[in-house]
């Protein structure tokens, strides 16, 4: 399945764009598309942490991907 995944912060400067199109098998995990990730884009590992986003919540590692699922890069965020 093709999934599109939105970058925010650092996350956009490592992919070099605010989105990216991946590839995914159809049993895919949120730990399958971090591992995905962080093997086109080794930079990401570098990150402090960095949350994964499914439909506007955060996923957990197990948690199964689909199609049509909105997914975001949540990058490490420091305030004031």
């Amino acid at each position: 399945m093709k999934i599109n995944v939105l970058a925010f912060g650092v996350a956009k400067e490592i992919f070099g764009s605010s989105l990216v199109s991946l590839e995914l098998t159809n049993d895919a995990t949120v730990s399958n598309l971090q591992y995905m990730l962080e093997q086109q884009y080794p930079r990401l590992k570098q990150l402090a942490s960095y949350m994964i986003a499914v439909n506007n919540e955060y996923a957990l590692s197990g948690d199964t991907i689909h199609e049509r699922d909105e997914i975001a890069i949540i990058p490490p965020v420091s305030g004031g």
